[in-house]
Formats: C-alpha cells, structure tokens, sequence
C-alpha cells in the first residue's frame, strides 16, 4: 500500500514536470509581461496580478485587493499547443475595449459578470478562453490587458458607464468586415457585441 502511494506520487510529478516542460514558461512571462507560476498539481502555468491600481469601496468599505481583484490567466499544454484560460478584472469604462482586444485576437470571451452590489467604482469580471499557440494566446492576453490600461492612462478616474460614445461594432459581411456606426450608450452593448461578432451568451 506504501509503494503504491509513493509510485501515485512520483508519476504525478512526473506529469507535472512533463507538462512544465511542453509550456515555453518564459516566452508567456515575456509575452504577457507577468511573472507566472506552474502548478503541478493543476498542470497549468498561472500569471495573474491585482488591481490595485485603483481604491474600491464596496458597500463602504474598502475592499483589498487580494480579497477579490486579482486579474488571472492560466495555461495548460494540448496537443495543438496550449489552452488557456482566465478571468479579467475591469472597471466598467473599460469593459468595451478590453473585449474588443479579446476578440479580435482570437480569444472568446465567455461571460462578463459582477461580484459584489454597491460597489463603486462597479467592477466587473469577464472570462476569457482560447486555444492554439502559446505566443498567439499569451500575445492575446497581454492585448487584453494593454487595452484596459490604456483606458486608465487616459482616464485614471473610471467612468459610470460602459463608455460606448465612441465605441464601433463590426459586422460580417461576405469576406469583408463593415464597420457600422455607434452603439447605445447601455449595457446591451456588450451582448449586440458578441451577436454580431458570431458569439452567444
């Protein structure tokens, strides 16, 4: 019973390290710009930071952010290259363009949820999922990243609303895209955005 245990043991390790090792770990770091961790347990490679750019105050209270605000994406090995997998933390103003950024890379996205009532400014948590080559997917998500905190650089207070003054839809159209004009200023904009780009909640 002993040496079978520790063989369950060493064989799990094994695939631990065998799947470390079919994930180019640094090429994610440098991609997505994040220290990561593997874990063999999981057989996944995990990147993940806080958004502690900012104070939220739920109900109140300041909430810190390793209670509940930790962006995270985490890759595993496949036979065409590699899944991942991850959960976003936005602010709401930051919702369209960081969609965009998934989409358009080639990542789907989901869901978009929230946490907590009466927080402010609102938060929000968008899943993301795609599969193919490590250096597309880890590009991806940093584009993701990028494109939320290109908004706080323009705007480091968040706005309340999804900001879609500006926002543009895209519609498909043979083998060429039409972009068309401005989309209400609501929270239906996200669920037109994935109709029209082919997802669906």
């Amino acid at each position: 019973m002993k040496s079978t245990v520790i063989a369950a043991g060493i064989f799990t390790a094994l695939i631990g390290l065998v799947s470390a090792a079919s994930l180019d770990t640094a090429r994610i770091d440098g991609l997505t710009g994040l220290k990561g961790k593997f874990n063999e347990k999981e057989g996944v490679y995990k990147v993940t930071f806080p958004r502690n750019d900012l104070k939220v105050i739920v109900d109140g209270w300041t909430m810190p952010p390793f209670m509940g605000l930790g962006t995270w994406a985490a890759f595993t090995p496949t036979k065409d290259g590699a899944m991942v997998m991850g959960d976003t933390v936005l602010f709401e103003d930051e919702v369209n363009a960081a969609m965009s950024a998934a989409l358009d890379n080639g990542l789907n996205v989901t869901a978009l949820h929230n946490h907590f009532f009466f927080d402010h400014p609102k938060v929000y948590f968008m899943h993301i999922e795609g599969e193919g080559a490590v250096d597309k997917l880890a590009s991806a998500v940093r584009k993701v990243y990028d494109a939320a905190k290109q908004i706080r650089a323009e705007s480091p207070n968040p706005k309340d609303s999804f900001d879609a003054d500006n926002a543009r839809y895209e519609h498909r159209q043979g083998d060429g895209r039409k972009h068309m004009g401005s989309v209400r200023r609501d929270r239906r904009q996200c669920d037109r955005r994935w109709r029209l780009r082919g997802h669906r909640r």
